[in-house]
């Protein structure tokens, strides 16, 4: 079914950044990144009450007690509305949880990704389309790599070098990120991550997102230094599988502290907790760094070696939640 679906088809989202709209009113709304099944990806604006009419009418169409469709099926939780607080502080605490509300609505069956209201919310508008992005913050990446390239160097072949022209201005918000405007010619030194760039423009270098240029020439393709860890997080009735990109050598074993940062920081959230799968199959709960090396060990002499993936994994359920222990 997934194969036969068009390649315009949303296939995941995330959320980029929140920004302030001034009306007659102020309000936020999510900047939210889209990726198609074809390869393309575009941002798109939305406030939590698109969300909401969203929701509204998936629940009234597929929802457990429709009575209008054969179809039905168990839908994804939005997060409640809130009436009192700081409009921005609402906003930034919404964005853990309608991340994940986007992502399993994704995965809900290839029917459902077809449905007209759903493909009207993950399309790009005209509005959207002409909109500036500020910061897009929360894609930015955790490391840089650098070089040392210079376009006015003898030996620089502009035509043949990787380029991109600039579709928005961009403003760093560092001296490791590069600022140009909206026109610019920005030749391309390295790839950062899926979002992110380096490159140099009047004589600067730095990294900037993908999102604010078109690509010319791309770089050639590298192999990913990365190796990955896989994640599996528990929430409510919700499972999900990720693989994070880790530059550590596949032998290393991490601090307790420093996992459990890591995880805060992919999930976006605080109240988590970190366990292993022990041989019997139960959930162990890691307390310590003397837990970490014991998974590692155990891991290492009962998994398979794989390319590029630890051969332990990690399980990230509720701090308050026992249920899922033996």
């Amino acid at each position: 079914d997934f194969d036969q679906l068009p390649d315009d088809v949303p296939i995941s989202a995330s959320i980029a950044d929140t920004e302030e709209k001034r009306g007659f009113t102020s309000y936020f709304v999510f900047i939210i990144e889209v990726k198609t099944k074809g390869g393309s990806r575009y941002l798109i604006y939305r406030r939590y009450s698109q969300f909401y009419a969203l929701h509204t009418k998936l629940e009234e169409r597929y929802g457990p007690e429709s009575k209008t469709s054969p179809y039905a099926c168990s839908l994804p939780t939005l997060p409640a509305k809130v009436y009192v607080g700081v409009k921005q502080e609402i906003a930034e605490n919404r964005i853990p949880a309608l991340n994940c509300y986007m992502k399993n609505l994704l995965c809900l069956p290839t029917w459902l990704l077809m449905d007209e209201d759903v493909r009207l919310f993950f399309y790009q508008s005209s509005y959207d389309a002409e909109q500036v992005p500020q910061g897009l913050r929360r894609l930015r990446p955790r490391t840089r790599k650098v070089k040392s390239i210079s376009p006015q160097s003898p030996s620089f072949d502009r035509l043949a070098a990787p380029r991109a022209e600039a579709l928005f201005s961009f403003t760093g918000n560092n001296q490791l990120e590069l600022s140009f405007k909206a026109g610019d010619l920005i030749f391309l030194l390295s790839r950062i991550n899926k979002e992110w760039l380096e490159g140099t423009v009047h004589g600067a270098t730095g990294i900037f997102p993908l999102s604010f240029v078109k690509i010319i020439k791309d770089l050639p393709e590298e192999e990913d230094p990365s190796n990955w860890l896989r994640c599996h997080y528990y929430e409510d009735t919700v499972s999900v599988v990720r693989d994070i990109a880790i530059e550590e050598d596949l032998n290393s074993t991490p601090l307790y502290k420093d996992l459990l940062a890591l995880m805060q920081r992919e999930f976006q959230r605080k109240d988590i907790v970190l366990n292993y799968r022990d041989p019997q199959g139960d959930l162990v709960r890691l307390l310590s760094d003397q837990d970490v090396r014991l998974m590692v060990r155990q891991s290492s002499r009962n998994a398979p070696v794989q390319t590029h993936l630890f051969a332990w994994k990690l399980h990230i359920t509720q701090r308050d939640d026992f249920s899922v222990y033996n």
